[in-house]
């Protein structure tokens, strides 16, 4: 009798390099390619429009790339625990198969299953795939997990690899009845529209083409200009000095290890730069795994009555980037127009609402979540913590409050970025590009850009409230 496994991809869309997916066509006669269109997804806090347009066109892309292979995707709709249950009788599957997650809600939801499926007598086997490496090894020389980064990354560095896997010629699939492959508004997208200007194209193949881009040239600068807003001297890259790859890796339409593999044959400081940033997404994985709390917390205990203030008015200015600061205001203005942030911006935004507005970080990280492609809970409540100072790896909270003024001369210094993103300054000098209420009456009617009318006057002074935020943080950590 022919044996049957399922394949249960959620944040894993590929067939290059797919332990999982390798793993059943090795053991099985056939395979069943699954995705669960999960209500607690789909219908939670954490959906969001800009994620089910991209996921909605992934998963057209793995179908057809299984077809390609002789194989289909199967859709099937309700909790995966059921639903994994009812298709392993319908199928006579003897295992399910999965990418290993590190959220504090993926990881409830797998217990779940496996509960499920030992129960109904089939094998749960989850799978790496989702990290560089296995995020649960690492662990200080008295056993206990790691908080902070540079121990972290040195242990890192001698893990086991797996090997990249290529992926497989053949899926073959059983008569199987599916759903249909599922359209953005049932996957989390109804009232929940999409960015006009979507930052990534969705899909392996353009993960693919996007990494081998990467790889091919401008990761060698990555240690210089990562940082940079503009990219190098000014070009036009949509990311910047960086790789633009979180959202693929989000999703997993490209594989982390193969990146890091690919990235480890290039010599030079900007590879090993770049590798080192697959280690802190690790890192914030290893985290996750043994502090799930912190999913809506602060990890240092001494922070935890630490005061917000609620200012509605304020928060909403800095969502839609009418902050008057103009780093900050281009930074979120990306964000809403593409789903996607520079990294260095996301810190000045991050700063800005926490430390010069004093707006609690979920605010900000839930506003987040809403646009982000690469909306993922642990690297996102991660850097969330990181810039709030609360989190793992703390430097004083002082030396993470960034002067959006500072911020914007170092690293856009010819306000490339700003102009792009902030149009009204379009025609402001670029040594007044920083602080543009600073020009006077005349160079403001030259620059086409009229303080208070065109474009806000800064709705905080920074300096004041650079020490209105210290203050707090003093308070909260001596009590």
């Amino acid at each position: 009798m022919a044996s049957t496994e399922i394949v249960w991809f959620r944040r894993d869309l590929r067939v290059r390099d797919h332990p999982a997916l390798h793993g059943a066509v090795i053991d099985a006669d056939r395979v069943v390619p699954l995705f669960v269109v999960d209500p607690a997804i789909t219908g939670g806090a954490a959906a969001s429009g800009p994620r089910a347009h991209f996921l909605a066109a992934c998963l057209r892309e793995l179908d057809a790339a299984l077809r390609e292979r002789g194989g289909r995707l199967v859709v099937r709709h309700g909790d995966p625990a059921d639903v994994l249950v009812a298709l392993a009788e319908e199928t006579g599957a003897t295992a399910v198969r999965w990418t290993s997650d590190a959220s504090p809600f993926g990881r409830r939801r797998d217990q779940r299953v496996t509960t499920a499926l030992e129960d109904a007598g089939v094998r749960a086997v989850p799978s790496p795939g989702q990290y560089v490496a296995d995020p649960s090894e690492p662990r200080t020389g008295g056993g206990k997990p790691y908080t902070v980064f540079s121990p972290f990354s040195r242990a890192w560095e001698h893990l086991d690899r797996r090997r990249v896997l290529d992926a497989p010629s053949a899926v073959s699939v059983p008569q199987v009845a599916g759903e249909g492959l599922p359209a953005p508004d049932l996957l989390g997208a109804d009232g929940r529209p999409d960015v006009p200007e979507p930052f990534a194209e969705p899909g392996e193949e353009a993960g693919l083409r996007a990494a081998r881009s990467w790889l091919d040239g401008p990761i060698q600068d990555y240690d210089d200009l990562h940082d940079v807003l503009a990219g190098k001297h000014g070009s036009s890259r949509a990311a910047g000095g960086t790789s633009g790859l979180s959202p693929h890796l989000r999703w997993g339409t490209i594989s982390p290890r193969w990146l890091e593999a690919r990235a480890r044959k290039l010599s030079g400081a900007g590879p090993a730069a770049f590798v080192r940033q697959l280690a802190w997404r690790d890192f914030y994985a290893h985290v996750y795994l043994f502090h799930p709390e912190d999913r809506r917390r602060a990890h240092q205990p001494r922070f935890r009555e630490l005061t917000w203030e609620r200012d509605d008015e304020a928060l909403e200015a800095w969502k839609a980037g009418r902050t008057g600061y103009p780093l900050v205001d281009a930074g979120m203005r990306q964000l809403a127009a593409t789903g996607w942030m520079h990294n260095r911006a996301r810190l000045v935004v991050g700063s800005f609402l926490t430390k010069d507005l004093h707006v609690d970080w979920t605010a900000g990280e839930r506003h987040f979540s809403a646009l982000l492609q690469d909306g993922e809970p642990t690297q996102n409540d991660g850097n969330w913590q990181w810039v709030t100072s609360i989190g793992v790896d703390p430097k004083p909270y002082f030396q993470r409050m960034f002067n959006p003024t500072r911020q914007l001369v170092r690293f856009d210094p010819q306000g490339r970025y700003v102009r792009r993103w902030v149009p009204e300054l379009a025609h402001v000098p670029d040594e007044r590009i920083a602080e543009p209420w600073k020009m006077d009456r005349d160079e403001q009617r030259a620059a086409a850009c009229v303080i208070g009318q065109d474009y806000p006057a800064p709705i905080v002074e920074h300096a004041a409230e650079r020490e209105r935020a210290a203050a707090r943080y003093r308070s909260a950590a001596e009590a």
